[in-house]
């Protein structure tokens, strides 16, 4: 009797373990991936669970930088050759309208509230500053010859800039537009990246090979962040895109020509691996759990899925000719 009555409460206790874990092991809801591809003009839509395409979204000639709102309803696609930004409605997935007089634009920030948005403009050699809502011009902010990349810190004062012709980070008021910092970097930065805290500023340098960390608030290079891979030459190891894990303790930066996405402890500030994805990786987007990294590459016209955990490249997927930015929504 004693025996009946030791399984029946092992049963008992298996059921209510099971019910209490279950949420630790639920799969990962579904995100929804945009992704541009500047030779067919369009964004491509996918699901992130099944990789299929949900849509194709078309938009001006050579689309390249992409963000979305906090509020995840709509979209900010950066429109190079028609000189504007093209606004996606995340809920009926067509454009809703465009903000012109944005000269080439190639890369676009929103600020953490959603209130404003950031493009540099490549060509013009400044930062337009766009109130979300209307749509109208607010400013803009002379920087250095060919701005590219852009972040805004936490607590929206700063937004930082790169200008791959001068080789600096500019770091900009937000209140008063102007620039209250450069700092000299190494050649060709390509993007910056605040870290979660906003302590630190990383700035990626295509043609020197490295990632500069900058004290954000002494403005000064804390460290440096070099790359080797065994059998490939060091000119193609081109870093461009940086993405932080969710708990901020890797880093993941796409070296373009090395066609690999390398893994950087972000305490050490040392590389820990290298993945090898498909050609040209330029830009990358974490899925909103933080399990997945979803690299855009753009010489074989595909996406790659990165599994988090295990740091391992898991599937690629076809997303139109040269594909350059992504985003993942919830």
């Amino acid at each position: 009797m004693r025996s009946n009555n030791t399984r029946i409460r092992c049963y008992r206790l298996a059921a209510l373990l099971a019910v209490l874990l279950a949420p630790a092991f639920a799969p990962a809801s579904a995100a929804t991936l945009f992704v541009t591809s500047e030779r067919d003009n369009t964004v491509t839509v996918l699901d992130s669970k099944t990789m299929a395409i949900e849509t194709v979204i078309p938009v001006g000639t050579r689309p390249r930088g992409i963000a979305i709102t906090p509020d995840h309803r709509e979209i900010f696609v950066c429109i190079g050759d028609d000189d504007r930004l093209d606004v996606i409605d995340t809920k009926t997935r067509k454009v809703s309208r465009s903000i012109p007089d944005v000269l080439d634009p190639e890369l676009v920030a929103i600020d953490p509230v959603g209130k404003r948005v950031y493009a540099a403009n490549e060509e013009d050699s400044q930062v337009t500053v766009i109130d979300r809502a209307s749509g109208k011009i607010v400013g803009t902010v002379g920087v250095g010859a060919e701005p590219e990349g852009l972040s805004i810190s936490p607590d929206l004062a700063t937004v930082v800039n790169t200008s791959e012709l001068t080789s600096m980070a500019h770091f900009i008021n937000t209140k008063t537009l102007t620039i209250e910092d450069n700092v000299l970097v190494d050649q060709r930065p390509r993007e910056a990246q605040y870290t979660h805290d906003g302590k630190q500023v990383w700035v990626s340098a295509e043609v020197g090979g490295t990632v500069s960390v900058i004290d954000a608030q002494k403005r000064t290079i804390i460290g440096k962040i070099n790359f080797d891979i065994p059998g490939v030459q060091p000119e193609l190891i081109q870093p461009v895109g940086i993405v932080f894990s969710k708990d901020g303790k890797l880093a993941f930066v796409a070296l373009s020509h090395a066609n690999r996405v390398a893994v950087v402890d972000t305490a050490t500030l040392a590389p820990t691996s290298y993945i090898l994805v498909g050609e040209r990786p330029w830009h990358m987007a974490l899925d909103p759990d933080g399990s997945k990294l979803y690299v855009a590459n753009g010489n074989t016209n595909d996406l790659t899925v990165i599994d988090v955990p295990t740091l391992k490249a898991v599937r690629s997927v076809n997303v139109g000719h040269l594909p350059w930015g992504v985003v993942a929504m919830p």
